[in-house]
């Protein structure tokens, strides 16, 4: 009998792949290129053509954000009118100093709301990143080569691969695939996703794969894992697969994904390649 067996891609587009130049279209580039990643999602495409018979479901997350965000650029100044750089950390106290201020006026309250949730949750602090994933653009979309497997996978198996949306709203950081690192309460598009867990909960093994292992991936699996152990017990942890092959850390956050890595196996989840879990989807596919 067929196992229900799900690969759950995390962010797998071109702005965070560190692509080669012959993958690249004139005039563009990753805007928050991982080194890592295009070998990665070589790997995950790999997976998909080789195992991918033996999958019965694929869902891949997609990062959308405005140029106008909270984590960017424009949103931000320093103290004195100035620019504030991509890479540029900041908090709430720094905030309230005049160190950093919104461009906007009128929009202090709300961000100092904002910094003060996220410094209470003790996940994140923000981070000002580099204009990425903007709707509508090239770094936005799925690398070709993954995109190619699952288009294949699809025809195939007369199936979607579902495709969930995440990042639009510009007040909030958004890293889960799961749920807003704070969410609005105006927009539900930030709360909790039920009806994206819930096409988790039948799925005997859930491989994770994506980028970046230190944060998008991080905070998808945080969630998953705390939504499997509250619905199923502990021991639904041991569903979870983390392919370590197939994700890579921001450049400065390696630490955090190796943490990450370790705290999930001590909850329970398991660790390996994307080598050692193709024979589990071959066997499946002829069960």
């Amino acid at each position: 009998m067929k196992r229900q067996l799900h690969l759950l891609v995390i962010d797998p587009q071109n702005d965070f792949c560190d692509l080669p130049a012959v993958w690249l279209p004139p005039d563009a580039a990753p805007a928050l290129a991982v080194p890592g990643a295009h070998a990665d999602m070589l790997r995950v495409a790999q997976l998909i053509r080789e195992g991918g018979s033996g999958l019965t479901q694929i869902s891949v997350t997609l990062d959308a954000h405005h140029r106008y965000d909270i984590a960017h650029p424009a949103f931000w100044r320093t103290g004195d009118g100035g620019p504030v750089a991509p890479f540029t950390q900041i908090a709430a106290q720094q905030v309230r100093d005049g160190l950093f201020l919104p461009a906007a006026s009128g929009a202090l309250p709300r961000a100092l709301a904002y910094l003060d949730a996220l410094q209470q949750a003790g996940r994140y602090q923000l981070m000002v990143w580099p204009v990425h994933c903007e709707i509508g653009s090239w770094g936005q979309n799925i690398h070709a080569a993954v995109r190619a497997a699952y288009n294949g996978w699809e025809v195939e198996r007369l199936q979607v691969v579902a495709k969930l949306s995440k990042g639009s709203n510009p007040w909030t950081e958004h890293y889960s695939a799961v749920m807003a690192e704070v969410p609005d309460p105006q927009d539900g598009a930030t709360q909790l996703n039920l009806d994206f867990l819930a096409t988790l909960l039948p799925a005997q093994q859930i491989y994770v794969a994506g980028e970046a292992g230190s944060h998008c991936v991080r905070a998808s699996t945080e969630h998953i894992a705390d939504y499997l152990k509250a619905q199923q017990g502990r021991q639904a942890l041991a569903r979870l697969v983390l392919l370590t092959d197939c994700m890579s850390p921001v450049t400065g956050f390696e630490a955090q994904q190796r943490d990450f890595l370790a705290a999930m196996k001590e909850r329970g989840a398991r660790l390996a390649t994307s080598a050692d879990v193709l024979p589990e989807l071959q066997a499946n596919a002829i069960a």
